[in-house]
């Protein structure tokens, strides 16, 4: 573990999985796992101590599920990034957990290789999920005149057509560092794209500035 390392939690019912995912974290310079807990409920109670950049949180939990704790979590923590832990990937409840503000998700089997490109992901301001979820979750975002991205996202991702860095952009709209990678993520979401040079390219394509 390094001082740049993403501390990371699991909240996950499953044993197995809990450790085989820890130990696969725990690997790596990138990431570390600091805690896990068997549920919404304990995790809550150390929220504040913990202070996880990344929740790895199981979608089907015992007590309050996934869903429902992420509600909680991003609701006082907006923060905090979840990635949600699930067996089927294309299912509604991966679009619930999505629209309570989950980031993306994997699933239980996943391989080393995509567990850490997921999270990779989403350090680096994506959303790891299927295109079809993906394609769910930007339509649910459709606003009555059928514009897709807000008004503010749309002066962020003019800037990014523009060349700008984050802090850039930052500075020219008057916001937050965070503030901006959330503008982003949202982007790259309604997009369904997963980079920069993506968001860019499709916003040209289908003329959406």
């Amino acid at each position: 573990m390094n001082t740049h390392s993403k501390n990371i939690i699991i909240i996950e019912d499953n044993e197995d999985i809990r450790e085989g995912f820890e130990l696969l974290i725990n690997s790596t310079d990138k990431f570390f796992v600091s805690h896990t807990f068997e549920s919404c409920e304990k995790a809550l109670e150390t929220i504040k101590t913990t202070k996880p950049d990344i929740i790895l949180m199981d979608i089907d939990l015992p007590g309050m599920s996934g869903i429902e704790g992420t509600k909680v979590i991003k609701t006082e923590y907006p923060k905090i990034e979840i990635l949600m832990i699930t067996i089927f990937e294309n299912s509604h409840r991966v679009f619930e957990a999505l629209c309570a503000g989950a980031t993306g998700y994997i699933t239980k089997n996943s391989t080393h290789v995509q567990l850490l490109h997921a999270l990779d992901e989403i350090t680096f301001g994506g959303a790891p999920m299927s295109a079809n979820i993906a394609r769910m979750v930007a339509q649910s975002f459709f606003i009555k005149d059928n514009q897709l991205l807000s008004e503010r996202e749309m002066d962020v991702l003019k800037l990014l057509v523009d060349g700008k860095s984050y802090k850039t952009i930052a500075e020219v709209l008057d916001i937050s560092l965070s503030t901006v990678k959330f503008h982003i993520k949202n982007i790259y979401l309604k997009l369904q794209v997963n980079s920069r040079e993506d968001a860019i390219s499709k916003a040209k394509a289908e003329k959406i500035i």
